[in-house]
């Protein structure tokens, strides 16, 4: 016989699959709902009766009239998450700003806002007190109660120790911010996550397509910088401290160009936007990247010309795609991922860095072993970083907290119907 502590184990896993299983497909019958987890028809009725006296689900009709002919009979009814149960709020912090993105626990996009907050210079210091003004304000002309957002997750670009949530390194934010987490936590009395941005694509990308993305793959960004998110064996990776997946900063060519991390030769101070401008310009390879900020439209112009047979341009894609391929070709030897997805504005110019890429790839990597991964170049989102911090927490809400019958009441509703079945990623 099973002991208490097994059944309640057994109990809570299958909570948070109900939970997880309406999150991922949407709205459902109770019939489909057991046949999509495989759970049996007396668990599905005791667990989705608690989740709605819970406050957690909610009922809504399904109008089947166009399948009945007569139009007679008992409407199924169907259940669904109750987007009023809770609320995210995620922040993405870039140089000088932060963006605030709202959602409610059904996935749906509420607002989106960006905030000019100082990230470097002698104002740094100040980063958190400011955040945390902020975030109040915010929620409260938002009329979101404290108490409805069991976390806030941070995403910063660089390297941030996720065990004490210390910046150690950004491109954009000074390290004089300090540790994030627990300052700001106290400060709301909110729970606060901090991870690295590009994580957060990845997390976007298993959320969508948990099929596809849901093994050992890579999203490789590429812009201003370049970044990874890496999962492995279905698990999002950030090593032991958080700077796991630095494939940006993977040395090149020792000795090389200055990347902007102040250490040279990395495969970002050769693919990344400042880095191509840097070497279409004639400027030395030394020249400090924090001086180099060409924009869209200007490495637009360069994409043109490279095209159009300028081949002093067309050389410096030519070598970033060497940069890329000799880089991935590491990675591939050392993680054997299924796939790996490139994404970012600097894809815009893959065409110009194909051929070079795939010799890098070539000469760096027994050819075997490369043809078991799936390459693939994604259009460039900027929305991937939102939808991942967004579906990270939305996942740790159900698995962690609500899959526990023990977690914070939820408030009933006024009027406890179904929301529109759109969701996270479709509106984000």
């Amino acid at each position: 016989m099973q002991n208490k502590a097994d059944t309640e184990l057994v109990r809570r896993q299958n909570r948070g699959l109900v939970l997880q299983t309406l999150r991922r497909v949407g709205p459902l019958a109770r019939v489909e709902l057991g046949r999509t987890t495989g759970l049996s028809p007396a668990t599905i009725s005791a667990i989705t009766a608690d989740l709605i006296s819970e406050h957690l689900i909610v009922t809504a009709s399904i109008d089947e009239k166009a399948e009945r002919p007569t139009g007679r009979g008992r409407p199924r009814v169907a259940l669904a998450l109750n987007a009023d149960a809770a609320f995210v709020l995620g922040v993405k912090v870039s140089l000088n700003s932060v963006t605030l993105i709202l959602c409610d626990y059904g996935g749906h996009l509420r607002d989106r806002t960006r905030l000019a907050i100082p990230t470097t210079g002698p104002e740094a210091k100040e980063f958190v007190p400011r955040l945390a003004e902020a975030i109040r304000g915010y929620l409260d002309e938002r009329g979101v109660p404290h108490r409805k957002l069991p976390e806030i997750p941070i995403a910063v670009p660089g390297v941030v120790d996720e065990t004490t949530g210390r910046l150690i390194w950004s491109p954009t934010v000074s390290v004089e911010v300090g540790a994030i987490p627990g300052p700001l936590s106290e400060a709301l009395g909110i729970p606060v996550s901090v991870t690295n941005d590009v994580n957060m694509m990845g997390q976007a990308l298993n959320s969508r397509d948990p099929r596809r993305y849901g093994g050992t793959f890579a999203v490789i960004f590429i812009a201003y910088g370049v970044g990874m998110g890496l999962y492995i064996g279905g698990r999002l990776f950030s090593g032991a401290f958080g700077s796991g997946a630095e494939f940006g900063h993977t040395n090149h060519i020792p000795g090389g160009a200055l990347c902007r991390c102040g250490r040279r030769g990395c495969v970002e101070a050769y693919v990344a936007d400042y880095a191509i401008y840097r070497a279409v310009t004639n400027l030395p390879p030394d020249a400090p990247p924090a001086d180099i900020d060409p924009d869209a439209a200007t490495m637009r112009a360069l994409e043109e010309r490279a095209r159009g047979g300028d081949g002093r341009i067309a050389a410096a894609y030519h070598q970033a795609g060497l940069a890329l391929g000799y880089g991935l070709s590491r990675l591939l030897a050392l993680i054997n991922p299924e796939r790996v997805a490139f994404t970012g504005r600097g894809l815009a110019a893959f065409d110009l860095m194909e051929k070079g890429f795939h010799t890098g790839l070539e000469e760096g990597l027994v050819a075997e072993i490369g043809r078991m991964t799936e390459i693939e170049v994604l259009s460039p989102e900027d929305d991937l970083v939102d939808v991942g911090i967004l579906a990270g927490a939305l996942q740790r809400l159900d698995r962690d907290i609500f899959a526990s019958a023990d977690h914070e009441p939820v408030p009933g509703l006024r009027r406890p119907v179904a929301r529109p079945t759109s969701r996270l990623g479709a509106d984000v």
